[in-house]
This record gives C-alpha cells, structure tokens and sequence, in this order.
C-alpha cells in the first residue's frame, strides 16, 4: 500500500496532462476513427512513458539501478539514429499507390507543388514567433500533411521539438475531414464547387509506370539531394507494385511491412512525448502553427485552381487543388463528399486522387529541399 502511494505521489500534474492528452488520442482513434492505427498507439504509448518508474524508458529505480526501457531503445535506434522506421514505411506506402490517376492528367502535379504552400508559410511563421531555424523548419514541415516526413525531417535537423511536430502533423492528418471543408468554403463559392469536370483519362501503359517511380527518384536526386532517402524508398515501393513480378511482395509491402511499421512509430515516438519535454508554451504554439499550415496547404491550392482557370476553357473545379496535400487518400475522399454534397452528380474522385498523389511526391521533395536549403543557411 505504502508502495502504491508513494507512485500516485510522484505523479506530476504535467504528467496528467499527458495522460489526458493519451486518452484523447485514444478517443479520436477508436470512437471517431480518425487515423487510429496511429493515434491509438501514440496515445497509450503517451501514458506508458508517463508513468512514475514505468520500465518503457531509460531509468534508474531504487534497488535496482539502470534500467533499459524499451521505448527509449526503439526509438534512438528506430528514428534517432537512423531514421529508419519512418523511412521504411514510405515502401509500405509506395506499394499503395496508384499514379495512374496522375499519370493520365498531368496537369495535377502543379496542384501537388502548389499545395506545399503551407509548409513555406509556416516556417516564416515559426521564424516570426521566435523559433531558431532548425526548429521553425522542423515545424514547417508539419504543412506537408505527411507523419513519416515531419518525424524524419525534424530528426534530422535535431529540433527539440519532435513529439509535439509529429502530434500535430498526425492528427491534423485525422482531422482533415474537419480542416479541409472549412478552409475550402472560406475560398470558394457554391458555383464553383458545383463545377463538374468529365474524367476521361488516357491510357498509361505498363511501361510508363515502371518508369515512373525511376525518373522521379533520379530528378528528386538532383533536384532535392536530401529528399533521396525519402522520395527513393516511396518510389521503390511503388516499383514494387508496378513491376507486375512482385504481387507477394507488394501485397506484404502494403500490409504486412506498412501494419507493422505504423504500429512501431507511433508507439515509439510516443517517447518525445514525456511530460518534461512536452507540456510547454512552445507546444502549444507548435499545434497552433500547424493547423494554420493545414488550412495554409488547402487555401493554397484552391487559390491556384482558381488562377489556372482564368487561362482555361474547361475550368477546373477549385476544390481540385484543395487534394493537393499530402494525406492520402482522406483529402481526395473529402473533396469528392463536398462535391455530392453539392450537386450529387458531380464525380470528381478520380481528378482529386491524381492531385492527391501529386501530393505525396510533392511533400517529400520539399522536405528535402527545407532541409538543403537549412543547411545551406547554417553553412
């Protein structure tokens, strides 16, 4: 008993936070449903590595000495030594994509670029509220909409940072549903979103998607250097897919690899999320930031839409650009919801998944040019 209360005693209320922060995670995961492959570990993970002399982390316990905690190993050797968890479920997530969509409207990859927008516009931001750069591009990077880019990124540019950068970049990317609509009405009229656009896509031979992910890995090397590590394993991933000699590796890629590694990361970032590192003003202002990012990236795009029509016969529906970010396949499925809500003939899935995977390409290619371009700063 005496043993029992002295643990409830060293309970700090920061920690409590943390544990309220935990269930909340695991509320949106299992009763909302938003990103709980994710979230749910994260948020029991969150209350694991609060807990008073828990185990999960290095610790030095009375009568026993050091103690080796199994979430602090995953994650220096998963993510802080070697990034690898997060740049091993870009193959999973590879293998899940389809550029045919793409591939067949190519003019759906500048609403990819133009829906990076927010990542830009939250680094100045961050810059403006006193972060120092590495830390400010770190939080940019949560306007990629992409979790495994703003866990690398901002493991490597060593920001202080990364429990708060990947909460908010993963549930911001649950609460898209939520974000995207709102920031979309704010740009757009009721005509415009009733725009309908014909889907009538070309042909994309099996040759073309082979070739794909090859061409784009080897411009992204020039291009972003940086983003190699990022762009090559989502591009391998996809080879894996397109190749059409592979089907069991694809199908493990795509399940078993992408469940696994999920399960993984978001247990084990759940180590930045100690209450000494992580209930601070600065988080707070972190989520702040981030969710400007989120509505930055769609009004971004819709913005661009709206400026490509003015030199378009056929106009583009705006919303159209809105699926431009990266958190596939939710943005696509948002825009095509709006659309019926509207008018319910209107189909636009089809054009949204193309700019949506634009996205996924795009978001990494500018998580490797912020990190260039960082280092050329510091330089």
């Amino acid at each position: 008993m005496d043993f029992l209360l002295s643990g409830i005693m060293a309970i700090t209320w920061q920690q409590c936070v943390m544990y309220l922060v935990g269930g909340v995670l695991i509320y949106l995961a299992i009763q909302k449903g938003f990103e709980p492959s994710l979230l749910l570990p994260m948020g029991f993970g969150a209350i694991l590595v609060n807990l008073p002399a828990s185990g999960v982390i290095n610790q030095t316990l009375a009568g026993i000495g050091e103690t080796n905690g199994i979430i602090q190993w995953l994650f220096e050797v998963g993510i802080e030594a070697s990034e690898a968890l997060p740049i091993l479920l870009f193959i999973g997530i590879g293998a899940m994509i389809d550029f045919g969509p793409l591939l067949s409207q190519p003019i759906m990859f500048l609403f990819g670029a133009a829906a990076q927008f927010g990542i830009f516009a939250a680094v100045l931001f961050a810059a403006f509220m006193g972060f120092d750069i590495t830390d400010a591009a770190s939080i940019g990077i949560i306007g990629a909409a992409d979790g495994p880019t703003s866990i690398l990124v901002s493991q490597m540019l060593n920001s202080k940072y990364v429990g708060a950068i990947a909460v908010a970049a993963y549930s911001y990317m649950a609460l898209v549903p939520i974000i995207q609509p709102f920031a979309i009405r704010l740009v757009t009229t009721k005509k415009e979103r009733q725009i309908k656009m014909p889907y009538n896509p070309k042909s994309v031979s099996r040759m073309t998607r082979i070739l794909f992910p090859i061409i784009v890995t080897f411009i992204a090397g020039l291009v972003a250097p940086m983003s190699v590590a990022l762009v090559g394993f989502l591009m391998f991933g996809n080879l894996i897919r397109e190749c059409g000699v592979l089907e069991s590796l694809s199908d493990a890629a795509q399940n078993m690899l992408a469940n696994l590694i999920t399960l993984l990361l978001g247990m084990t970032i759940a180590f930045s999320m100690r209450a000494d590192v992580f209930v601070n003003v600065e988080t707070v202002m972190i989520m702040a930031i981030g969710l400007l990012a989120f509505v930055f990236d769609t009004i971004g795009g819709v913005l661009f839409a709206k400026f490509i029509n003015l030199f378009r016969k056929e106009k583009i529906n705006p919303m159209i650009g809105a699926a431009g970010i990266s958190a596939f396949p939710m943005s696509s499925r948002v825009v095509q919801k709006m659309a019926l809500k509207e008018d319910p003939t209107n189909i636009l899935i089809m054009h949204a998944a193309g700019a949506n995977v634009s996205g996924q390409i795009a978001s990494v290619v500018a998580g490797g040019m912020i990190m260039s371009l960082v280092a050329n700063y510091i330089k």
